[in-house]
Formats: structure tokens, C-alpha cells, sequence
């Protein structure tokens, strides 16, 4: 297996990203975590089985290239180099079908969603492409929803779909640079963000149900894993969920 490295979590002030990044320091890896409130980053860096200076949070919005741009000269100053991005930062909503979402609300879930994997995946390649030894890995976070749609989520649903095209292009295109992209497939991890799906959700029949959970830490050796591969090996796409939530048969 690959020794640990120099990553980056983004979203990592609560939920999978806070379990990601608590789960790659704990392996050893120096993690810049990023997120847009620094609070919650210094949370997730505190208390831990590593070292303080392994850590560094980085208030980052996403949305913003120049912040992003900001994130990783941050971390080529501190570091040097970069072997791992994890792009989790996400929003679910705003809800609703295509003839109920705004325009606004479309734009924001495209400039978190999709437009922030990107960018943060522009850095990064750039950064790989030029360091010494070169080459490093991405995992994207997709979901379920890069597979099947819940009712009402047009707008999250196609980023997500979009991000396995964003997977599949960083994957082929940064093969010749010692570059893997993979892709982390994510259903009904115990989060916040989740809560309201244990509770009861609609579904596609119109009726609503409480749906299974499973816990996020799962998730977080999920991505342990695929990050402790060599550069010569590389997990495309893995799922992950509940195993009796209704995504087999969805509909």
C-alpha cells in the first residue's frame, strides 16, 4: 500500500467530510481540512490520535475560485505538494422538480455541487502534474443520486450525475500524469444532512417512509482504503449504503 500523503477535504467541518478527514489523519496522512466556516474545521482537527502540525484548516468557500485558489497555494506553502483531494463538499437542496426550481436555486446547487469539484480538481491537477515525485488521487464524492433520482431533487440530481462525467474525464485524462480519479457512491450514511431520511421520506410512489442508515464512519474507511492504494491501482466507483435502503428497485 501507498504511504500516506498531503490531502485535502473539503466540506470537512461536519458530517462525511468530518469523518474522512478525522479517519486519513488518524492513518497518518497531513490533511488540509476546508470548509466555509473555520469553527467547525477546528473542530474537526481537535482531539485527535496525530499530530497538531499534520492538520491545517483552511476557512474555504467553493463557490469562490479565489478562495479555492487560496486553499491549495495554502497547502503548497505548508506542504509542498499534494497527493489526495477528496471533493466532498455538497448542498442537497433547494428541492423540487424542474418546473419548481429557480434559476437561483439551480445556479447554487451547480456552483457547490459541480463548479466547486471542478475547480478544486483544476488546482489540484495543476498541482500533481508539477511536483516531484509527480501524480496523486482524486475521489469524488458522488451519491446515489449520480445513479437514481429521489422525487423533487432535479438540481442535485444532475450535478451528481454530472460529477460521474467529471470522474470519468479526470480519470482519463490524467493517466499519462500518474493521476487516479474514483468515485465514492454514498446512501443514507448517518449524518445531519440525513436525518430527516431516517425519520421519513417521500418516495417515488408518493407515499413517505422511513429509510435505513448506516453509520458514516463507514464511509470514512471506505475512502481510507481507496486512498491507501498505489497510483497503479485505483477504485473507479464504489457504492456504499444502507443495506435496506430502497435504492435497488428505487421506484
Amino acid at each position: 500500500m501507498a504511504a500516506a500523503g498531503v490531502a485535502v477535504v473539503t466540506g470537512a467541518g461536519s458530517g462525511l467530510g468530518r469523518a474522512i478527514a478525522r479517519e486519513l489523519l488518524t492513518a497518518g496522512w497531513q490533511v488540509a481540512v476546508a470548509g466555509r466556516r473555520e469553527q467547525p474545521l477546528l473542530e474537526t482537527v481537535a482531539d485527535g490520535d496525530w499530530s497538531p502540525d499534520a492538520a491545517l484548516a483552511v476557512p474555504t468557500d467553493v463557490r469562490v475560485p479565489a478562495s479555492v485558489a487560496e486553499l491549495f497555494a495554502g497547502i503548497g506553502r505548508r506542504w509542498g505538494r499534494l497527493d489526495l483531494l477528496v471533493n466532498n463538499a455538497g448542498v442537497f437542496g433547494p428541492p423540487g422538480a424542474v418546473d419548481e426550481l429557480s434559476v437561483d436555486g439551480w445556479q447554487q446547487l451547480v456552483d457547490t455541487n459541480l463548479t466547486g469539484s471542478f475547480v478544486c480538481a483544476h488546482h489540484a491537477v495543476r498541482m500533481m502534474k508539477s511536483q516531484d515525485p509527480r501524480g496523486g488521487r482524486i475521489i469524488n464524492n458522488g451519491s446515489i443520486s449520480a445513479h437514481s433520482p429521489r422525487p423533487a431533487s432535479v438540481g442535485y440530481t444532475a450535478t451528481k450525475h454530472a460529477i460521474t462525467g467529471l470522474t470519468k474525464s479526470i480519470a482519463l485524462d490524467g493517466r499519462a500524469f500518474d493521476i487516479a480519479c474514483g468515485q465514492i457512491d454514498v446512501g443514507n450514511a448517518a449524518t445531519d444532512m440525513t436525518r430527516g431520511i431516517s425519520r421519513g421520506v417521500r418516495q417515488a410512489d408518493g407515499s413517505t417512509m422511513a429509510e435505513a442508515t448506516f453509520d458514516a464512519q463507514h464511509v470514512a474507511a471506505a475512502v481510507r482504503y481507496m486512498a491507501s492504494l498505489p497510483l497503479d491501482a485505483n477504485v473507479q466507483f464504489m457504492t456504499i449504503m444502507a443495506t435496506k435502503m430502497p435504492f435497488i428497485g428505487r421506484g
